[in-house]
């Protein structure tokens, strides 16, 4: 279903008022890149002679970058002298392969369509840097329909710091009190809720075991990208 098939909902239902855009992650929030990341630590794995992870075991850590998986792939810290040339060609494997299995995930797209039917903007606000971020949204056709993207190094200050998520309120024209940030780490709840911004746990992204999201301070939790829907006052079609 294209976003021209999707019908717009009945304006009486939309929250519009109180609410003009929708913010998201982009790890584990709006875009399912665990496989590639996988790929690459694997990859360079194989490089060093060492065994495969199992994708279950990396998918949990993507949401926290590239530190935390040359950490979980190498036993390495970053004062440690193997550290920055082990990040530097993780990322590089990770660079050549960045949609070679990455994909929204089930129930965006329609999400998407919905807010751009209803004239709710949308946007990313990551911690991945500009150089990653960039081409990954490109290549997955985002760059041009979002109306802002705010990566980790677009300024000196990342989440959970609140900087990034007022530049993107700058961006896209709206007030914190008429954004709603989601994310599925603590850090994108912080962020948010230190911007004044509405804020939504996904669960579906990669939440760790030792993880608790119901005390992170969030607005709410979904388990899917339909249920943020009912959070904006949008029926699900």
């Amino acid at each position: 279903m294209t976003c021209k098939e999707i019908p717009s909902s009945n304006p009486s239902l939309t929250m519009t008022n109180e609410l003009r855009t929708v913010l998201f992650d982009l790890d584990g929030t709006l875009v399912d890149t665990a496989p590639d990341l996988a790929l690459a630590l694997n990859l360079l794995r194989k490089e060093m002679g060492l065994t495969l992870l199992p994708f279950d075991q990396i998918r949990p850590e993507v949401s926290h970058g590239g530190t935390a998986l040359i950490r979980l792939g190498f036993a390495r810290q970053p004062g440690d002298a193997e550290f920055k040339p082990l990040r530097k060609r993780f990322l590089t494997l990770y660079q050549q392969n960045l949609t070679t299995h990455t994909c929204l995930f089930p129930g965006i797209e329609q999400l998407l369509c919905i807010l751009e039917r209803n004239n709710i903007s949308w946007g990313v606000v990551t911690n991945k840097p500009g150089w990653l971020t960039e081409p990954l949204m490109q290549q997955l056709n985002l760059e041009q329909r979002a109306d802002c993207i705010v990566s980790g190094d677009t300024l000196s200050q990342s989440k959970p710091h609140p900087a990034p998520m007022l530049h993107a309120c700058r961006q896209t024209g709206s007030r914190p009190a008429e954004c709603l940030y989601i994310g599925d780490a603590q850090r994108d709840i912080e962020a948010g809720r230190a911007a004044g911004m509405k804020t939504l746990v996904a669960l579906f992204g990669y939440i760790r075991e030792q993880d608790t999201p119901k005390q992170w301070g969030a607005d709410g939790m979904v388990n899917e990208p339909r249920e943020i829907l009912s959070y904006i006052g949008l029926p699900r079609q």
